[in-house]
């Protein structure tokens, strides 16, 4: 029978890595205010290279309403406020797929700590406009590259449209949300539990064309990055919609990355890199995973699965929580954690801190930390 890490060997070092992203992000906004992050250069927030898209804006807000929750500190509270008010004209950006970012991270939390209705009001506007990407032809939501283009990241998006389609009753929009997770399921999981980064579509006729990628090693390669997401948004569509398809798809994924992933669980950036590639890690996956495993635990009836998510999540961030991944001991730098990736191929934000995996680190330590 497998047996649960012990306490002791995890908490010190999680509890110790939540102060230190405090520290940091406070640093941040006394260093930077008002400014929103998505990638450090050299260790540093503000640099002068290129975003590709606007979709981070709400994990350095969501990071605080994580602090604030978890200290019960006014100052983060007025902060996540301070932080979160400029992004609710984004309600109605459709240019952009990444909706469920910028407000689960802000609005929802936000609304979970003080009930007040106009803020749940923005959660569910951001989940209907997100559904107006959906493609009847093909049946997906597409991604921000184009409308015949499909994107694993969305589904750890789609669930602000299950939330929408929750909060108003609205089956019409539920529909567009579990249809998406179908066509994600069939066109971009592999047999094996391996993902595509994107899926291209034949927008007249609705005709799957092919599997292709846009940051990982190739179309038919499996993107450590995307491999998280696809677990983590499975998992919490699952959780929201008790449809036993998307259990079984986040179970092959998870398990994907559990039988492939290095012991201490940061991935490669892609899984099929050859050995003349440069083998560079990824701690922003590894911390998406951590994240959607203790989801995951929660999920799954077999508890001795519960006990192999709940153990991987927590050994992940054990590594993610000590040097060389937490940046605790590098003088000078100022994200949380190291060793992310944005963009290996445009260059950008390579072994670098990147505002998700800060994010998700937080969510993580915060879930299993209670």
């Amino acid at each position: 029978m497998i047996q649960l890490v012990p306490e002791s060997d995890w908490r010190k070092p999680c509890e110790a890595a939540m102060a230190f992203a405090q520290k940091q992000v406070a640093a941040q906004v006394e260093r930077d205010p008002d400014f929103y992050p998505m990638y450090t250069e050299g260790g540093k927030w503000r640099h002068s290279k290129e975003a590709w898209t606007r979709w981070c804006d709400g994990f350095l807000p969501g990071m605080m309403w994580i602090f604030a929750k978890r200290t019960g500190d006014k100052k983060w509270f007025e902060l996540g406020e301070r932080y979160s008010r400029p992004l609710e004209e984004r309600k109605h950006d459709r240019d952009v797929h990444d909706l469920g970012f910028i407000f689960f991270s802000t609005y929802h939390r936000w609304h979970a700590l003080t009930g007040e209705q106009a803020l749940d009001d923005v959660v569910v506007r951001a989940g209907q406009t997100l559904a107006l990407r959906f493609k009847q032809k093909g049946e997906y939501l597409s991604s921000f590259m184009g409308p015949e283009s499909l994107f694993i990241d969305i589904m750890a998006n789609v669930g602000i449209i299950v939330y929408a389609a929750q909060k108003t009753g609205d089956q019409a929009l539920l529909d567009v949300a579990i249809k998406h997770c179908l066509t994600s399921r069939k066109r971009l999981i592999r047999g094996d539990g391996s993902s595509s980064h994107e899926g291209i579509f034949n927008l007249e006729t609705g005709e799957f064309l092919r599997q292709s990628t846009q940051q990982g090693y190739r179309s038919d390669s499996c993107w450590s990055r995307g491999l998280a997401w696809a677990i983590y948004g499975f998992t919490s569509v699952y959780q929201a919609t008790g449809d036993a398809r998307f259990l079984q798809t986040a179970q092959a994924c998870a398990d994907y990355y559990i039988l492939n992933t290095p012991a201490d669980g940061v991935p490669l950036m892609d899984y099929d890199f050859p050995p003349e590639v440069e083998q560079r890690r990824e701690s922003s996956a590894a911390a998406i995973v951590a994240a959607g495993l203790l989801r995951l635990r929660e999920a799954v009836p077999d508890q001795a699965k519960a006990v192999l998510y709940d153990n991987a999540a927590k050994r992940m961030l054990v590594t993610l929580a000590t040097p060389p991944y937490l940046a605790s001991e590098t003088p000078g730098w100022e994200g949380i954690l190291k060793e992310g990736i944005y963009h290996l191929d445009k260059n950008l934000g390579v072994g670098e801190s990147v505002m998700w995996g800060e994010y998700f680190f937080c969510e993580a330590l915060d879930r299993a930390l209670g």
